[in-house]
């Protein structure tokens, strides 16, 4: 079947799109459309110049017989100060307030545009680096940690609290949470990992990081090693935080039970993306 040169930009930008951090030859789109590789060369320079004045993201040409095209997902700085600042907006919601002084989160991390967004603008700093995996603890994490994978096309490795006989063999720690200094306990099936894999840690809420370098001493047991860390929401912590090399969204201030009043600004999202600095 042979396609219009409006039908192969259409289909071009979805596959790349749905194949993020992926080397697609030349060859497969020629074949895929019944063109000359010269004219996939110019269709993708089109895409190329399109994603980025849209800042959609970057096509990475790789030359030679086995190279092809990348696409890597960005976001720009607009866009994603404007997410954040309204994301801010709806965490500051005094109905968010819970006993206890916690905030309700799952609509947020329920929602599929919010979510893949906050997906989009973690993936975007990492994007390019050499990572194998995305681990978080289950369950809050999860969402976040599918979002991301699905902009950076890697796999996602759920850390629980305790074993289950589906996971078969399983690898198992205890750390000291940050916050309320108890022993807790993570579990990690040993399939779901393999030897010297890199690591994305994702966490929805840190507090001091307590469940981050519990994460860090698990991937330890397996030879692994941490490729970065991202997180949803950090809270202002006055005593030592145990993880220092993380990019947050949104930081968490203050939260006044009597007033009901919540308090939220910009993490360090553009100060610690280098996309940005």
């Amino acid at each position: 079947m042979k396609f219009r040169r409006s039908e192969r930009l259409i289909d071009m930008t979805h596959y790349l799109l749905e194949h993020p951090q992926q080397l697609v030859s030349l060859t497969f789109f020629a074949e895929r459309y019944g063109s000359a590789k010269s004219s996939i060369s110019e269709d993708l320079s089109i895409v190329k110049e399109t994603f980025e004045q849209r800042g959609i993201g970057s096509l990475q040409t790789i030359p030679g017989a086995a190279g092809g095209v990348k696409y890597f997902p960005k976001v720009g700085e607009m866009e994603a100060r404007q997410f954040i600042a309204d994301l801010c907006e709806q965490i500051e919601n005094p109905e968010r307030l819970l006993p206890g002084g916690y905030l309700y989160m799952m609509d947020l991390l329920g929602h599929p545009q919010v979510i893949h967004q906050v997906g989009k603008l973690l993936a975007s700093a990492y994007a390019g680096m050499d990572i194998d995996a995305i681990m978080t603890v289950a369950t809050k994490g999860i969402p976040i940690a599918h979002a991301i994978a699905s902009h950076l096309n890697v796999p996602v490795v759920v850390v629980r609290r305790d074993s289950k006989v589906t996971e078969g063999p399983t690898v198992s720690i205890n750390y000291v949470s940050g916050s309320t200094k108890r022993i807790q306990t993570m579990v990690l099936a040993k399939r779901s990992l393999k030897e010297g894999s890199k690591v994305l840690l994702v966490d929805d809420f840190m507090k001091a990081g307590g469940t981050i370098n519990g994460m860090i001493s698990l991937l330890a047991e397996f030879n692994a090693s941490v490729a970065g860390i991202a997180v949803l929401v950090e809270a202002e912590h006055d005593e030592e935080r145990l993880v220092e090399d993380y990019i947050s969204l949104v930081k968490l201030q203050d939260v006044n039970v009597r007033t009901s009043a919540i308090s939220v600004v910009e993490g360090n999202y553009f100060s610690k993306n280098i996309q940005f600095s």
